[in-house]
């Protein structure tokens, strides 16, 4: 992954130059200020780390478009940076995870900052920026639990699970369990850890950022992160995210693109960690 990273950013050093002195693509009339177009955001909204729901604009949280409650976390972090380096107004779209892509198809929002894996499924129904975070896949289980002393992969063997539908942890992941129950996929973040924490599974699989989100707010949980041999087998595309957009629209793609190439891989660990402190209880 990380010969992977360094390839990516010394190429968005070239469109860096050319990007990041032109002016941003053009919204449609009407949207934002008298001089500003609008860039529309689509997350769940409910995903922490990533992003979350919270009742004030406390530390800098946006707006939720059609809603009286706010949106933080690290994507909304992202796009403020993005929004103002490229001269836009922000508006956050609070979408369920499976309607993102067919609302970036349909031209009701611009962008996806949701945590997306750059996935080749995903390519063939829009186009990616280069990653703006490199998220390890993890275990998460019951702290007091049959598993909680797991090493491998190896050793989750009958387990039952579960994770998010239409992720790499479900598609990819569950699969490769010995003997795996697998139980029907989880509409969102929230759903899937409330299914662990309740008994109802004994393995989730997620990234690591949301794993220790959830072992933070419950204490009762467990982070087991497998390492070489012992670890899930994906590829780099699989733990590289991105942001998502519209096949083919490259003024936008080019873009945002050069901002990120202004950042390192430091930047976003760094506003991860803050994400995390300020992630609210509960979801």
């Amino acid at each position: 992954m990380k010969k992977l990273s360094a390839l990516l950013m010394a190429l968005l050093m070239v469109v860096g130059l050319t990007a990041c002195g032109t002016t941003p693509p053009p919204a449609e009339e009407g949207d934002g200020s008298a001089d500003r177009p609008v860039l529309r955001v689509a997350m769940e909204c409910a995903y922490a780390p990533y992003n979350w729901s919270q009742p004030t604009d406390e530390n800098g949280a946006v707006p939720i478009a059609g809603s009286s409650d706010y949106a933080y976390g690290y994507d909304v972090m992202m796009a403020k940076i993005i929004a103002e380096e490229l001269g836009y107004d922000l508006e956050i779209v609070k979408l369920g995870w499976t309607g993102i892509i067919p609302a970036i198809q349909a031209g009701t929002v611009d962008v996806g900052i949701c945590g997306q894996s750059i996935t080749a499924e995903r390519l063939e129904s829009v186009d990616f920026t280069v990653p703006y975070y490199y998220a390890s896949i993890v275990t998460l289980v019951k702290a007091d639990g049959p598993y909680a002393n797991a090493t491998s992969v190896a050793e989750l063997d009958g387990a039952s699970a579960t994770s998010q539908l239409n992720t790499v942890w479900y598609d990819v992941c569950l699969p490769q369990i010995p003997n795996v129950n697998v139980l029907p996929g989880q509409e969102s973040a929230p759903a899937m850890i409330a299914a662990l924490s309740s008994g109802r599974v004994d393995v989730v699989v997620t990234d690591k950022p949301t794993a220790l989100s959830a072992a933070y707010v419950d204490p009762t949980l467990k982070v087991l992160e497998f390492e070489g041999d012992n670890a899930f087998e994906v590829s780099d595309e699989e733990i590289n995210i991105g942001i998502s957009m519209k096949k083919g629209n490259t003024e936008l793609l080019d873009a945002i693109n050069g901002v990120l190439a202004t950042m390192t891989e430091d930047d976003y660990n760094r506003m991860m960690d803050e994400a995390k402190t300020l992630q609210p209880l509960s979801e």
